[in-house]
């Protein structure tokens, strides 16, 4: 690779095209739009646009896909691509003319990621679901949240980004490597459902076991005095991950409370906690958070969604991100990953006139103008 290549990112060759909508689809891109690669939205229809915070890098298309012209266009442009995206349920691409079969009979080399909740076989297959829907299938949402009260769901940062956008994301760029050595692509089914599975591997086992017994207990559901949150005089929180013997021993140190006791031995549970809330709730977060910087205590400041910019560790490393801008990663020596301009203008007409087409062409294909402007609440966001 060129230095001018090596500038533009690791995937500077590789285009995308995005037929997803909800959060998966459009995060798992926007990495790969970070990362260099040519991401075409193509947009059009009742589904509406993708999240922007998500657009980034990437360029918007809008197909009228229940045209012959617009599937037409939609076909030129996946002969030139590497890697298509999809979101849909099983069985529905195939009916807009986008399905894994027929494109990747017009171009044999197109690595076809399909991105559902449930996969493309299975009595769920084509069942509509969320992320706190798989978080419960999956045993994730079972075992978390506090003993006595309902499960409660971590926004919906595993099944729907973890166990969707990154190991779609995984699955991409395996299969598009083993595409360029052997000239064929191929379809990967990734479910967030599978995902979410996948994300327990360590903690399906230990589940009614000494280590997590149940919800809301264990050393790491909630239930270890040196794995959990604690109130500040302030009503701030402290984090603390005291686990192995040296970190807790630091944090009892450091918190002067004498020798430190055996943590690993559960009769000693209660009082430990009685000690620990006691102690922080004495003084305000920034003054535990002043005392435990630098040490090897595992312990941190609880802080909200626009205090973490200002964090000393997060503005040294990601200087000019913030809330609309998240930091693109993860760190490349050489081809370094890009938070590139957010456009969300109609590029239609560039893409398919690139791509041979005529103005009649692009007329025909072009799907109408959606109308502008949302009121109250709507999922997926629009945060513009």
């Amino acid at each position: 690779m060129s230095d001018a290549n090596a500038s533009r990112g690791p995937l500077a060759d590789i285009r995308v095209v995005d037929l997803s909508r909800l959060a998966p689809g459009p995060y798992c891109t926007m990495l790969l739009a970070d990362l260099g690669a040519d991401v075409i939205v193509v947009g059009g229809g009742r589904a509406g646009v993708a999240i922007p915070e998500f657009s980034r890098g990437k360029r918007h298309i809008a197909l009228d896909l229940k045209a012959p012209a617009g599937r037409a266009a939609l076909h030129a442009l996946a002969k030139t691509a590497d890697v298509v995206v999809e979101g849909f349920r099983p069985g529905v691409a195939d009916r807009i003319g986008a399905g894994y079969g027929e494109l990747s009979a017009l171009n044999p080399r197109l690595v076809y990621c399909a991105l559902t909740g449930f996969g493309q076989d299975g009595p769920r297959a084509k069942e509509a679901g969320h992320d706190i829907t798989y978080l419960a299938l999956s045993g994730v949402l079972g075992g978390l949240g506090p003993k006595g009260a309902p499960p409660e769901a971590p926004l919906n940062l595993v099944a729907d980004f973890a166990g969707g956008s990154l190991i779609a994301a995984i699955g991409i760029l395996a299969a598009v490597v083993e595409a360029k050595a052997s000239g064929r692509g191929q379809f990967i089914d990734a479910a967030m459902m599978d995902g979410a599975l996948s994300l327990m591997a360590m903690h399906l086992p230990l589940w009614r076991t000494p280590l997590w017994p149940e919800r809301g207990d264990g050393l790491l559901g909630g239930g270890a005095p040196f794995y959990r949150t604690y109130a500040c005089a302030d009503g701030g929180f402290m984090a603390v991950g005291a686990l192995e013997r040296g970190f807790f021993e630091t944090l009892w140190r450091t918190l002067e409370l004498g020798a430190a006791p055996d943590h690993m031995d559960r009769a000693q549970w209660p009082a430990i906690e009685r000690t620990l809330a006691r102690t922080f709730a004495c003084a305000p977060r920034d003054h535990w958070t002043a005392l435990f910087a630098g040490t090897d205590a595992c312990v941190a400041p609880v802080l909200a969604p626009d205090e973490t910019w200002s964090d000393p560790h997060v503005a040294a490393r990601h200087p000019g991100c913030g809330p609309q801008r998240v930091p693109a990663v993860p760190r490349l020596s050489r081809t370094p990953a890009l938070a590139r301009p957010l456009d969300l203008s109609d590029r239609t007409g560039e893409v398919l006139r690139a791509l041979g087409l005529s103005d009649a062409e692009v007329s025909a294909a072009a799907a109408p103008d959606e109308p502008e402007g949302r009121t109250g609440l709507a999922w997926p966001p629009d945060l513009r």
